[in-house]
């Protein structure tokens, strides 16, 4: 009875997930607008599931008591949305110039923002009730946490998108694939290698899983990124929206394109030496000492030449070892890439379900919400995806985005200047 009723919730579990993946999927191909519609809804739901869990945990204390609650909750939301998604259209609009008419309301933007501010923040505190005021200043506190855990965490999501709808796609599957791998590796290994826990609050999260998630999600993140870099579609960015999709050709990124990529050596100095020595196609690089001694003073430092580097010949004595060098020929650059997010979705973002299994432990609920059968509610299918997206935005504007001005750019920059200026 047991088996059949784990069979049975495998199987409800896989037929939503595959209509998830199908709505997902049709988001995708239909454009980058309706990624962002997609989003923008979940941002919505997640709101909604976390900020009710202390409402359904204290109705009885708000229920005629304290005016306005939801109300202000709601405010604050919108504000949240209003402030950190105005800086992306003002972005949009820079980078645009068949949107460069809207530039002269652009520029009130942060002067409504900061008067819806105001009005949340004078609301919040004229409802604050003799005798609840402790009360209202924790939920106060919780909301502002929520705010930060949702739209705070997925502020640049949206630049994401529109940099390539690769860097929303791939790490949003990346996370995807790290879950399901996870929950087969622990329902089919579980304790039956490591007994001890993993996370003592979550009884159900093993070892076994998290390590095999992470195996299969690095394996997943090599090939996945060489199949979508393929495709104009996912690489290509956008500056405008569109309601129909259509044909997008651009210069393709270097990270796109089929390269010889070598690994810096100083990730291999983390590692034990014998370790890296497994890594297939490892090379040892070692100097050469032509007088076969050493430096003894600053002088010969600064006046003996750099030593010759060359591949290391065991047994020879002028050899020592420099460093391990790593060539891959035929790759593309996002897979080097790929595999640095991969590890990310795999050790780091898997916390953030952690984080929504203790909120679920706290308050003593199943589930945030029953709107997806077996899966339970939008929080607890995109719990991890918050800390993904700020990282994929982090890492391509620090290793990826070429630091340039735009020709639209320069034209927004000009038309800000005064006549005198000009």
């Amino acid at each position: 009875a047991k088996d059949e009723k784990r069979s049975k919730k495998i199987l409800v579990r896989a037929i939503s997930g595959a209509g998830l993946i199908t709505v997902f999927s049709s988001c995708v191909y239909m454009g980058h607008l309706y990624v962002c519609w997609i989003v923008a809804l979940s941002e919505f739901l997640l709101f909604r599931e976390l900020v009710k869990v202390r409402y359904n945990a204290y109705f009885h204390t708000i229920q005629d008591t304290i005016p306005l609650f939801r109300t202000t909750q709601w405010m604050w939301f919108c504000l949240a949305i209003f402030y950190t998604y105005g800086d992306f259209v003002c972005e949009v609009v820079q980078s645009n110039p068949d949107l460069h008419y809207l530039l002269p309301y652009t520029q009130y933007l942060n002067t409504l923002a900061f008067s819806l501010y105001s009005a949340t923040f004078v609301l919040t505190i004229a409802t604050m009730q003799t005798g609840h005021i402790k009360f209202q200043l924790n939920q106060l506190c919780w909301t502002i946490v929520v705010l930060c855990l949702t739209v705070g965490q997925m502020k640049y999501i949206m630049h994401n998108i529109f940099n390539g709808l690769f860097w929303f796609t791939f790490p949003f599957l990346l996370v995807v694939v790290n879950d399901i791998m996870a929950y087969f590796s622990g329902i089919t290994c579980g304790r039956k290698f490591i007994h001890r826990p993993f996370i003592r609050f979550s009884p159900n999260k093993t070892w076994e899983g998290f390590i095999g998630g992470a195996i299969f999600t690095m394996i997943a993140a090599w090939y996945l990124s060489r199949f979508l870099a393929k495709f104009p579609w996912m690489t290509c960015p956008v500056n405008e929206f569109q309601f129909l999709p259509g044909v997008l050709e651009c210069e393709n990124h270097h990270v796109f394109m089929m390269a010889q990529s070598v690994f810096p050596n100083q990730v291999f100095e983390v590692f034990p030496r014998s370790l890296v020595k497994m890594i297939p196609g490892i090379v040892e690089i070692c100097s050469v000492r032509s007088d076969g001694g050493t430096l003894t003073s600053v002088v010969d430092a600064i006046v003996t030449p750099a030593p010759a580097l060359t591949r290391c010949i065991s047994g020879e004595e002028s050899h020592v070892f420099h460093h391990f060098e790593l060539v891959l020929k035929n790759v593309y650059p996002i897979q080097i890439h790929a595999l640095w997010l991969g590890f990310f979705a795999s050790v780091v973002a898997p916390f953030g379900g952690f984080l929504a299994s203790a909120i679920k432990r706290a308050y003593g609920i199943k589930d945030f919400d029953s709107l997806i059968p077996g899966h339970g509610g939008v929080t607890d299918r995109l719990d991890c995806q918050f800390l993904m997206a700020l990282c994929t935005w982090v890492h391509y504007n620090t290793f990826v985005r070429m630091a340039t001005v735009s020709v639209p750019k320069l034209v927004y920059f000009y038309n800000m200047l005064t006549v005198a200026e000009k």
